[in-house]
């Protein structure tokens, strides 16, 4: 616990791209001692797996669409917002206010700044999002989950510190759990999902892909799949005209078990989704999503991808034969599986709530705290003197 109780303010939009960092830093900061408020619109607000101890404060924040006539009563909003974190602020008195991006953030950043109070953005995703990019000048320090970021000038450099993704406790755990024993005659678990709301793409392709594979590989599959409800007894249909045992399901609350168990994952490449399987060192096969904002997914990718973790087929280009080629590539000899198990393994940063705490904490703390940096290609710890 720290010697000096502060107060910080999260602010974030409503899903769980954005909370799910937030709430692990939150976690780390009350069990420091601190004391922690939440900034969100209505959805995060009510959002499943809220800290009990974590207020949260609705504020309006107008989105900028591609409709400049919305763009008025947007600026509206924003304004609005920006008062009322003000008023929050004066009452609350935070040592810094920490954004995880989303149009909630956007307000109470600016009125941050007007307060003259440090300020935090933490992206999750390998490009930089619309948001984070709107405050990228305005804040004193960028939290980053990947070396390389996207759409991040050169010249804010060197105030980005390198944290990582936070994950759930109950997925940061295994993080010292042996990958699974996979043999030549034992059993190959598979796991897809496809985010919150599934991925119909993944029903069509998937168990056509694994009917297609080698027939001492396919003998040997055990798929556990995420499912739209819509989609249930199309998929359990295909799995059982391929002879393929399948757990299907629309959620699964103990989704780290299901992970724990995985010699292969195949599924999107959301942040967190990625932050998971490096944390815990599962191998995968990744889809990016092609309407993601600024086809993040892709940029996402490509850290794993080059350590050897995971492949990448963009959606285009999934096809069942597509799937069935990578699989056997991966799959072919035990040891190859488990090389890429360690090799997403070895694209972890299991210490990103800490670091991200360390960093918001040094705002206000005395003496100031050493902190990761990373500017460029290299990381490297430094000191500042921040107000």
């Amino acid at each position: 616990m720290s010697p000096v109780s502060r107060h910080y303010v999260l602010a974030a939009g409503g899903t769980g791209g954005h909370l799910t960092p937030a709430f692990a830093l939150a976690h780390e900061l009350e069990r420091r001692g601190h004391h922690v408020a939440l900034i969100t619109d209505e959805r995060g607000a009510e959002i499943p797996g809220k800290p009990d101890f974590l207020p949260a404060h609705v504020l309006p924040a107008g989105r900028f669409g591609k409709n400049p006539l919305r763009w008025p009563s947007a600026i509206a909003s924003v304004l609005e917002g920006r008062r009322m974190a003000l008023r929050l602020y004066e009452s609350f008195e935070p040592s810094a206010v920490v954004g995880f991006g989303g149009y909630p953030a956007l307000p109470a950043l600016l009125a941050a700044r007007s307060a003259g109070i440090p300020s935090v953005i933490h992206e999750q995703n390998a490009v930089l999002g619309r948001v984070n990019r709107l405050l990228a000048g305005r804040v004193s320090a960028i939290a980053t989950a990947y070396p390389d970021v996207d759409r991040l000038k050169p010249k804010y450099l060197p105030k980005v510190h390198l944290v990582g993704n936070p994950v759930r406790p109950d997925v940061l755990a295994l993080r010292d759990e042996p990958f699974p024993a996979f043999t030549e005659e034992g059993l190959m678990r598979v796991l897809v999902t496809g985010g919150s709301q599934g991925a119909r793409v993944l029903s069509e392709i998937v168990p056509d892909g694994l009917s297609m594979l080698a027939p001492a590989l396919r003998s040997r599959l055990q798929v556990i799949q995420q499912c739209r409800a819509e989609d249930l007894d199309a998929v359990r249909d295909r799995y059982a005209n391929h002879g393929i045992p399948a757990e299907l399901g629309t959620y699964f609350e103990d989704m780290h078990v299901r992970l724990a168990d995985a010699h292969l994952f195949i599924g999107r490449a959301g942040a967190s989704t990625i932050a998971e399987l490096t944390a815990v060192g599962r191998p995968a096969i990744l889809v990016p999503l092609p309407i993601a904002t600024d086809d993040h997914q892709a940029a996402n990718v490509r850290e794993i991808v080059k350590a050897g973790g995971a492949r990448s087929i963009r959606q285009h280009n999934f096809t069942a034969k597509e799937l069935a080629k990578q699989i056997n590539a991966m799959a072919q000899h035990p040891e190859t599986l488990a090389n890429a198990a360690h090799a997403a393994w070895n694209c972890g940063r299991p210490n990103a709530a800490k670091d991200l705490a360390d960093l918001v904490e040094s705002f206000g703390a005395a003496p100031i705290q050493d902190v990761i940096r990373a500017a460029g290609e290299g990381v490297r710890e430094g000191r500042e003197a921040l107000a």
